[in-house]
């Protein structure tokens, strides 16, 4: 049978309340019965599925004083008032305060059941409606946190808001400078937890003797220094967000330890023996993969890994470039009481050519550099990165291809010039490239033909 609708049912008389329920379910309706208006109360609130049908006279608190409550909860909840043959002018009274329909006892259960129907119908439009609002507004706000408009960004909000609705743990993947506490903060405030507390730990940036302690806390005297009792993340974050950052750099020894607190939900601190019980959700993130790392805990990987997000590094967006740049640049004309300025096309080309091997973080520095000097244009400001693009490759495999391939063409690129000593036509020759990309090259890298001509 089709369900018909939720229906909350509200009477002091057994018989009578028992009666209707059994006439209601037979019809395809799910009924929750309350002796007592003050229970039914305690179940309503704005998302509240179904509607409220009630007895008008009631010991303690009556059906009308329920209506009233039952409205400031849940403005459009429809309420249908059962009343006796006295009351139908104090009824019709009631539905201009909100009453969606009355109905007088003895009343015949056919009649009943279609009224409920259209008012369970009409609670469910309300519902769609409501939850459409909700959505599109956490869209609109999301795109002002999450900016772009690329397919990998669209694509990055869309799975947001899908694990949002999902209590389960996550591991954000991304290089560094993606933004990865930005979308962790986003994932806990779009979820059932986003009024309680978001607790960041950056994994890589405690020492290994103390990230134990600042994981689960420690009681006075558990070690040398610890003076008094200390409550650690997994306790405070209790009830709401955890989010591990660099997860990949915590020592094997701890990551036990974590993955029996994610398993039964309990820690222990340093120097006791009571274990404590914690709720929260962990978001973990991570700047490698961690699947088949010998370095990192299967049974842990899997504890985490129950669903992931993927951050697209800046160079995979790049259209979304000049709207981040105008965004952060916008910010810090602000901060910094300058007046904003407009991209030039030579602006927007230097942005759209640099690698950006930094990211998001990256491009907010040079943005807010940009707004607070005015004489420096785009390109020039990309020129003094050149020591993040040039650095030697030896110990930096954690780059990824790309930037790797990047730094190796401004190497080629800068051993040319020097060979030819700046003589753009022999570069051209030998690296059989045209005029305009060896430019745009050399602009991208910070190259200058001028820092290799003989003197």
């Amino acid at each position: 049978m089709i369900d018909q609708g939720r229906v909350l049912l509200v009477d002091d008389e057994a018989m009578v309340r028992e009666a209707t329920a059994q006439w209601l379910e037979l019809s395809g309706f799910s009924v929750e019965c309350f002796s007592r208006a003050e229970q039914a109360l305690e179940r309503i609130d704005p998302f509240c599925p179904g509607i409220l049908l009630t007895d008008v006279r009631m010991p303690g608190m009556d059906g009308l004083e329920l209506m009233t409550e039952a409205l400031k909860r849940a403005p459009d909840l429809p309420v249908i008032l059962l009343t006796a043959h006295g009351d139908v002018d104090m009824a019709t009274a009631a539905m201009r305060e909100g009453a969606y329909d009355f109905i007088e006892k003895p009343f015949v259960p056919e009649r009943l059941v279609e009224r409920i129907r259209r008012a369970c119908e009409k609670r469910r439009l309300m519902l769609e409606n409501l939850r459409l609002q909700q959505s599109l507004a956490s869209r609109s706000v999301l795109e002002a946190r999450l900016i772009g408009i690329s397919p990998a960004i669209q694509r990055l909000r869309r799975e947001l808001l899908a694990l949002a609705e999902l209590d389960t743990n996550v591991i954000i993947y991304g290089e560094t400078g993606t933004g990865k506490e930005l979308v962790a903060q986003c994932l806990h405030e779009y979820s059932i937890r986003g009024k309680k507390q978001f607790v960041p730990i950056n994994c890589g940036a405690i020492p290994e003797n103390l990230i134990e302690s600042e994981l689960f806390g420690h009681e006075a005297g558990a070690f040398t220094h610890a003076a008094k009792r200390r409550i650690g993340k997994f306790e405070y974050a209790s009830g709401g967000t955890l989010f591990l950052d660099e997860i990949e750099s915590m020592p094997l020894h701890l990551q036990i330890k974590l993955l029996r607190a994610l398993q039964e939900h309990v820690i222990e601190r340093l120097g006791s023996n009571t274990l404590i019980p914690v709720d929260l959700r962990v978001v973990a993130a991570a700047k490698v993969d961690l699947r088949g790392d010998p370095n990192f805990r299967e049974d842990l990987f899997y504890r985490l890994s129950v669903s992931e997000l993927h951050i697209p590094p800046l160079r995979e967006r790049i259209e979304d470039v000049p709207l981040l740049f105008a965004h952060y640049a916008g910010r810090g004309a602000d901060e910094h009481d300058r007046e904003a300025r407009q991209l030039s096309d030579h602006d927007l080309d230097a942005l759209q050519s640099y690698a950006w091997p930094g990211n998001v973080r990256e491009l907010k520095n040079i943005a807010i550099r940009y707004a607070v000097d005015p004489r420096a244009s785009v390109a020039e400001l990309l020129s003094r990165q050149t020591p993040l693009i040039s650095a030697p490759l030896a110990g930096r495999q954690t780059l990824s291809l790309a930037v790797r391939v990047a730094e190796y063409e401004s190497q080629l690129i800068r051993e040319a010039l020097e060979r030819h000593q700046g003589n753009i036509k022999a570069v051209m020759d030998e690296l059989d490239l045209p005029r305009r990309t060896l430019n745009q090259k050399m602009q991208r890298y910070g190259l200058n033909r001028s820092d290799f001509t003989a003197q």
